[in-house]
């Protein structure tokens, strides 16, 4: 965590209880092929952690005794961990539905050609970041080159039958803010994204989830660095909506971290919030009934009721 955010550890965002779990959250490390500047993980190319087999033994026992129903799973660039198949291929014969969080350009890099013709094998959903439909955007937020292998990603998912009405294979996109902005109503955007997205390479998807940028980590610094901290803050608190408080992730979700440590979310997580507010293995919830615990929140938590809402799945509203 930097030590230039500790004012997000108190706050005044309202109680929040656990409701029925469905969902784990599992980040297999922070290794990635980019280094984007909105990366609430601070993932990159040299970062080495990376969680082991014994810990995905951990994850299996945990699924097996609770019913999670989906695994969510992210980075970092999840595919690049080299136990990343095998998890998939067991969470398949089990009959989880597996997510993976996407870059989209990992599916072009040297040694990954295979990768999108195995996540449609196994009908995974893919939830892919692209921040906007318009290269100049994308590149100013992700770096050169990576607008068009993401389209060409796109199109190689569309090949297989992703994003197509009459497949069982899901495709959605994630769209972010480039800067301290909360982001447009979602159907409206999402529209925006299916014409010029079409219009421009020939990709379709199912549908854009919109994601308020975190007050934290690498995306935090820069705000401090520019003076817009404490307004962007200002923003999210002022645009707080109550409505949006039964609908947060976090009720239904646990998020684990390499280690096998586990938090109410991934945001959490950066920060070093655990779950219950003592630090927990996976293998110490097995058994364990969650309903009703307190969730553990700070300042970041109105990004995700701020406006429309904000979640791993979009608006909440």
């Amino acid at each position: 965590m930097h030590a230039t955010l500790p004012r997000l550890q108190s706050s005044d965002f309202p109680v929040l209880k656990r409701g029925q779990l469905t969902t784990m959250q599992v980040n297999l490390g922070y290794r990635c092929n980019q280094s984007c500047l909105h990366c609430h993980v601070n993932a990159g190319p040299s970062r080495k952690e990376q969680m082991s087999r014994t810990v995905l033994d951990s994850v299996f026992r945990f699924i097996d005794s609770s019913g999670i129903e989906t695994l969510d799973v992210t980075g970092g660039a999840p595919e690049m961990h080299p136990d990343f198949c095998y998890l998939v291929e067991r969470m398949s014969k089990r009959g989880v539905q597996v997510i993976d969080r996407c870059n989209l350009t990992i599916l072009n890099e040297p040694g990954y050609e295979a990768m999108a013709e195995f996540l449609a094998k196994h009908r995974v959903i893919v939830v892919a970041s692209l921040p906007c439909y318009l290269e100049e955007n994308v590149e100013s937020q992700r770096g050169v080159g990576v607008y068009k292998s993401s389209m060409k990603a796109l199109q190689t998912l569309n090949r297989l039958g992703y994003g197509k009405p009459d497949s069982e294979l899901v495709l959605n996109l994630m769209y972010n803010p480039i800067g301290p902005s909360l982001p447009p109503e979602q159907t409206g955007l999402e529209a925006d994204y299916k014409r010029e997205l079409l219009e421009r390479s020939g990709v379709v998807f199912n549908q854009l989830f919109v994601l308020v940028n975190m007050p934290i980590q690498r995306f935090g610094s820069t705000l401090i660095s520019h003076g817009q901290f404490d307004e962007y803050m200002s923003l999210l608190k002022g645009a707080h909506q109550d409505s949006n408080l039964d609908s947060v992730m976090c009720r239904s979700l646990i998020s684990v971290d390499w280690q096998g440590r586990v938090y109410d979310c991934d945001f959490n997580q950066m920060l070093d919030m655990p779950l219950t507010g003592k630090t927990l293995h996976l293998d110490d919830l097995i058994g364990m009934d969650l309903q009703n615990k307190p969730i553990q929140v700070a300042d970041h938590c109105y990004g995700c009721t701020a406006g429309q809402g904000s979640s791993c799945d979009g608006a909440l509203e």
